[in-house]
């Protein structure tokens, strides 16, 4: 078998372009092409004419790019690297926290190298995990990575596949696990030549990105090892921990066995062979606890997924805006329903998608760290008009009440690059695609999106402005001033510092029982409690003072003002919380 071998049933012939040199492929069976060209461990850049083509396509498992998506591919060995991870048994997701960064705007140069240099910073701050937004080969220097069109490579203007193994071996070092994002659920709109090879794509099937995966059709096997052959990669070759699987209600699969199950159970079996926890986090809009359940109980298997639920229902209560989707959550209630049972909508009606949405979680078999929660995340920053964060509208006492819930509530929370120190900087959605018709055709897309959501199109910027690349970078003069001047950024960051430090020394923090979880809560006077065995957690929306009948020993406090009261009650004021532990008689 030969290193170039590829698939291409649509091709009717195929040459391989090596090195300037064309070699005739010889079919192999079930769309197989094959040469009789071995590896030699050297570097070699190729490509493949398909049919009477006279342009060479990239190969669709091509390791590098590094003219881009459009140049010939180049031979990368994942096994030059010298690992300094031996030791390295992985990590668990339970109990973890998330911190979800982007390549190109975490530091000022964009890249996984840089990225490295800041890798201390996560480690003080004290997360366990660090994800990181698509790293595949996309048209153009920048974008989120959502376009990807070549899922084998890393972007080259991120440094290519042995920058991201120094950057996850690094990782690794300072005990960090590493989560990447991949997308299955679509393709970029440039430079995919994947139909050309063969039918990956299902025409007649679409999702909001365009065609769908051919999960379930004709010839559609290999388009599955497609997939699990590029998941499992990162995980083997590249030593990763973990996936956050884009968006999986867009994967059209009626077959049997869904894809993710199948994914599941490879993954499961190569943790086995590695001997370190390998972690899948679904993005689902289902609201469905299949997604979670053990294929044991006939569910998909999958690790985890993120809740939007709580994202909506925390953000509604701070920011008090209700347009679009967030309707349906303006109450504590709805906070206080997620927080005792996982999902708002289980089979309850969603005002915004016109009809009964969801299924409820069987609080009794589940544990809770299941659900991925978080304040802020890309999406939700990124997919507002001006890509404002929290910080936009929010001051420094509500930025605590949104820090302490997240990292309090009985999920396993994720936190946004920035989040921590309060960043100024905004998220804003950028693109570089070359294609001018693409670039407007995507900016008129963003401003329809918009619509719905009531927010207004003429303040949205130009995703091809590369100005607009460049505000989403993060400052970090904001958590580290040269002045070394306290002031809103470095409060905050040492808010989160002790938060985490807290979720390591209280085992109520990371308990994963849902039933351990009780909320008591105020419409009217918009104050929330959240007790978890021994400690509880009290929470003021409101503007005004509030007093609580708690007592207890407080460990933490976001205002100085919190009082207790001779009664053994609290007095809490405007946008403040606290965390007290039960003291014994």
């Amino acid at each position: 078998m030969s290193p170039y071998d590829v698939w291409a049933p649509s091709a009717g012939s195929v040459t391989l372009l090596l090195d300037g040199e064309k070699h005739p492929m010889t079919p192999a069976g079930d769309g197989w092409y094959t040469v009789d060209v071995a590896a030699d461990g050297a570097q070699h850049d190729y490509g493949y004419l398909l049919g009477e083509g006279e342009t060479p396509r990239p190969d669709p498992r091509s390791r590098r790019q590094p003219d881009g998506v459009h140049g010939l591919s180049r031979t990368f060995d994942p096994n030059a690297h010298a690992w300094g991870d031996r030791s390295w048994t992985g990590r668990q997701l339970a109990g973890g926290v998330v911190y979800e960064l982007h390549i190109g705007t975490f530091t000022p140069e964009g890249t996984l190298d840089a990225a490295i240099e800041r890798l201390d910073h996560l480690v003080d701050l004290g997360v366990d995990f660090v994800e990181v937004l698509p790293v595949n080969g996309f048209n153009g220097t920048h974008n989120w990575g959502y376009d990807g069109v070549l899922w084998y490579t890393v972007q080259e203007t991120y440094g290519g596949p042995a920058a991201y193994q120094r950057f996850v071996d690094a990782c690794h070092q300072r005990g960090l696990a590493v989560i990447q994002d991949v997308v299955y659920n679509h393709l970029g709109p440039s430079g995919n030549y994947l139909p050309e090879f063969g039918p990956y794509l299902h025409e007649a099937s679409a999702n909001t990105w365009g065609a769908s995966l051919n999960l379930d059709g004709e010839q559609s096997d290999e388009v599955r090892d497609y997939i699990i052959s590029n998941a499992l990669m990162w995980l083997d070759d590249y030593h990763v921990d973990g996936l956050r699987l884009d968006a999986v209600h867009a994967l059209v699969d009626h077959r049997a066995v869904h894809i993710l199950e199948e994914l599941a159970e490879e993954v499961d079996a190569l943790s086995a062979h590695v001997g370190r926890p390998l972690t899948l986090i679904a993005e689902s809009d289902m609201n469905d606890p299949k997604m979670i359940r053990p294929r044991e109980a006939h569910g998909l298997g999958i690790t985890a997924q993120w809740s939007d639920d709580f994202h909506h229902a925390l953000h509604v209560n701070l920011t008090r805006e209700t347009t679009g989707y967030y309707e349906d959550f303006d109450s504590i209630r709805s906070l206080a329903t997620v927080l005792e049972e996982g999902f708002y909508h289980a089979r309850t009606l969603s005002s915004f998608r016109g009809r009964v949405h969801g299924r409820p979680i069987d609080a009794d078999r589940t544990p809770t760290w299941r659900l991925v929660v978080f304040a802020q995340d890309h999406d939700q920053i990124g997919n507002r008009a001006t890509g404002d964060r929290l910080t936009a509208t929010l001051d420094e006492k509500q930025l605590a009440l949104a820090a302490v819930l997240t990292l309090t509530a009985p999920f396993t929370p994720m936190l946004f690059m920035g989040e921590e120190w309060a960043a100024s900087t905004p998220w804003q959605f950028f693109t570089s695609h070359p294609e001018p018709e693409l670039g407007e055709a995507t900016a008129k897309g963003r401003i329809a999106e918009f619509a719905k959501m009531g927010w207004d199109p003429a303040v949205v910027p130009d995703p091809q402005d590369p100005e607009t690349f460049q505000r989403s970078k993060l400052d970090w003069s904001e958590p580290y001033p040269e002045s070394g001047e306290d002031g809103r950024h470095t409060r905050t960051l040492d808010l989160y510092r002790r938060l985490l430090a807290l979720r390591k020394e209280v085992p109520e923090l990371t308990d994963p029982r849902f039933k351990e979880t009780f909320v008591d809560y105020d419409e009217d006077e918009r104050w929330l409690v959240m007790t978890r065995g021994a400690v509880s957690v009290a929470v003021n929306f409101g503007d005004d003072e509030v007093e609580l009948g708690l007592g207890g020993e407080p460990l933490l406090a976001t205002d100085p003002g919190v009082a207790e009261l001779p009664d053994g009650a609290i007095s809490l004021p405007g946008r403040s919380a606290v965390i007290l532990a039960a003291t014994e008689e």
